[in-house]
């Protein structure tokens, strides 16, 4: 960590010339996040007469990842909402000169104080989880009810009825690319989504991507003050947010309270009255079941990065285990559930 602090105080220096006695301490991992290298830091310097010490958030591309993301998109996507009030860390800069760090890199500010809900517990935010849901489900969304081109992002573009096909054609690619042995219920699932595909999105939104319970930053006192992991943010239906948010496995396997905080039935309501949109019950099925196809392709590109030995990140293992049984057995179900009512 040594080396990686005082190369970071050498960058620093380079992008405010008008500070000195730089120092860069107290650096360690965060490990948890499997498409970036997060490390904490503080940085301390002399400017105007004064000291200065800021906490930060350096997060660097890995050599390997579970996903492919876009760096540029994160730091983007966290640029265009602080603005707006939604919570989120403040971008400082982008870096994708090698001569840094060796590999690109962003810097945001880093939010203290706080801590992330436990994804994989029946009750990872205990007293806070009403307060902690209202904001969760509102924030969501309210990022639904933004506009895209006022937000001043720059995404590829896509059409109300074709944003189910690009989502679902990518994972499926990964699927076809990552799988290490067969995955029947991934492949029937696939085919009954081509088979009936949803209704055009109401409205092309920013699309989160990954927003779910462990993916933002609460105080003790229960106040959301950071939603965090933009890397696979797009433009898309705001439905596909809206049901990774509600998928079962943030919510220890119970689809009755999404993420572990309120009730399905509350949660949706709250989501409905920020965003100014109805849902459709056709639309949010084919999602759901989408999302859970999304997370099991997820899974089993950890897998194959583990195995690979392209990754040798605990996380990666584990992430293809637990998960992976959740959401076969939900696909399963869910499979089960709509040949029933076909033949009824």
């Amino acid at each position: 960590m040594e080396e990686l602090a005082r190369r970071f105080g050498v960058y620093l220096a380079h992008k405010m010339p008008q500070a000195s006695n730089i120092e860069v301490a107290d650096v360690s991992r965060i490990h948890g996040g499997a498409s970036r290298e997060t490390f904490r830091l503080n940085a301390a310097w002399d400017e105007g007469g004064h000291r200065v010490v800021r906490p930060l958030i350096l997060r660097r591309d890995p050599v390997a990842s579970l996903i492919e993301t876009e760096r540029d998109l994160e730091y983007n996507a966290y640029r265009a909402f602080h603005p707006t009030g939604l919570p989120v860390p403040e971008p400082l800069y982008l870096e994708t000169d090698l001569k840094w760090l060796d590999r690109p890199f962003f810097v945001m500010e880093q939010i203290v104080g706080c801590a992330a809900g436990a994804p994989f517990t029946p009750d990872p935010y205990g007293p806070l989880a009403e307060k902690l849901g209202k904001q969760f489900w509102t924030h969501l969304g309210h990022i639904a009810a933004a506009d895209p081109e006022k937000l001043g992002v720059s995404m590829e573009p896509v059409a109300p009825d074709e944003s189910w096909k690009r989502e679902l054609d990518k994972w499926e690619k990964v699927i076809d690319e990552d799988e290490l042995c067969p995955q029947p219920v991934a492949r029937a699932a696939i085919r009954w989504m081509r088979r009936n595909p949803p209704p055009p999105a109401q409205k092309i939104c920013v699309v989160h991507g990954d927003y779910r319970t462990g993916n933002f930053l609460f105080n003790p006192e229960g106040e959301i003050k950071a939603i965090l992991d933009w890397e696979m943010c797009h433009l898309g239906d705001p439905l596909e947010d809206l049901c990774w948010a509600a998928d079962p496995l943030w919510g220890f396997d119970n689809k009755e309270r999404p993420g572990g905080m309120l009730s399905r039935a509350e949660s949706l309501r709250l989501w409905q009255e920020a965003s100014g949109l109805e849902i459709d019950p056709k639309g949010l099925r084919w999602w759901e079941i989408f999302n859970s196809l999304k997370g099991l392709a997820i899974w089993i590109s950890a897998g194959k990065e583990y195995q690979s030995g392209a990754n040798r990140d605990p996380i990666l293992a584990l992430s293809s285990i637990y998960p992976t049984d959740v959401h076969n057995r939900v696909l399963a179900k869910e499979l089960a559930a709509l040949s029933k009512e076909a033949r009824a």
